[in-house]
């Protein structure tokens, strides 16, 4: 086995995101359009002697142990594989916390990916996408990165062809962060007077035909909380993005320009916030990246 290994756990953005009805289990019904962007963190996993986990990070608000997603992956990974000694891991974080990224399931992700590679361990692809799924919604996706649909809550994805590299620029407000658990609430009491959603067919292609092709449920009661956000939106469209949205249901905006060159010209008008000039990422860039293959 190898003694460590590191790996990138990359952000996401959600080209269209459209919420159903509360599922018995408390979460959400969706149907979305997931997209991996180039921005990421960095996770070191190392096995130790001794026994059990450790975890640190670069961000001093972040919690290291079990109610961290990394070191829950890992734990369950150390239960799944029958690892014996100890684990080290270290977190370096980039992606922005409560902006919609999808940081922390990622995160989650590469440990999973991190573990098998470093033990050298099988594990039936099925069983891998379950413990994901039992992580966080959105860690399944993150197995896979590039474009793909999410339905049920998020967790049952479908992958769908890649487009061509698209340049990105996420603008991250510093003083705004939404929570997962507050995009919800806001956005609840408009969810009780939403007619019949389209089928499954009926929303992709209602995302593709919409003007700009993006959409999120998430903008109207989140820009009501935060104006500023559709300022933000509005500043990106005012300097050349095709396409703004919401990332996700956080505070990050993110647009769709041209030319990495267009999107760094528009990175200057936002001298307050956090901002991250990435591209999209295909799927098999993305497992290069991770470093494995689905092999299923």
């Amino acid at each position: 086995m190898k003694n460590s290994i590191r790996l990138p756990a990359f952000a996401k953005i959600n080209l269209c995101l459209h919420v159903l009805r509360r599922l018995p289990d408390g979460y959400h019904e969706l149907r979305t359009i997931f997209q991996a962007i180039s921005l990421r963190d960095t996770l070191d996993i190392s096995l130790e002697r001794g026994a059990g986990i450790r975890l640190e990070t670069n961000d001093p608000a972040l919690p290291v142990g079990r109610e961290n997603l990394v070191h829950r992956a890992i734990e369950a990974m150390v239960c799944e594989l029958g690892v014996r000694g100890g684990v080290h891991a270290r977190l370096e974080k980039r992606i922005p916390v409560a902006r919609g990224l999808g940081g922390g399931s990622s995160d989650a992700a590469a440990a999973l990916i991190g573990m098998l590679r470093l033990t050298k361990k099988k594990l039936p692809l099925a069983r891998l996408i379950e413990i994901g799924a039992g992580l966080g919604a959105d860690v399944p996706f993150f197995l896979f990165g590039g474009r793909a649909l999410g339905v049920n809550r998020g967790d049952e994805i479908y992958p769908l062809p890649d487009a061509p590299p698209r340049a990105i620029l996420v603008v991250s407000p510093k003083e705004i962060g939404v929570s997962t658990k507050e995009a919800y609430g806001w956005l609840s009491a408009e969810l009780t007077n939403r007619p019949e959603p389209p089928n499954i067919y009926g929303f992709c292609a209602l995302c593709w035909s919409r003007q700009g092709g993006v959409s999120n449920d998430f903008e109207k009661p989140v820009f009501r909380h935060h104006p500023r956000l559709g300022e933000i939106r509005a500043g990106l469209l005012e300097r050349g993005a095709a396409e703004a949205a919401l990332a996700g249901s956080g505070s990050a905006v993110f647009g769709v320009f041209r030319n990495p060159a267009q999107a760094r010209r528009a990175a200057r008008a936002f001298p307050e916030d956090s901002v991250f000039s990435v591209e999209t990422l295909s799927r098999e860039k993305y497992g290069r990246a991770m470093g494995w293959r689905v092999t299923g």
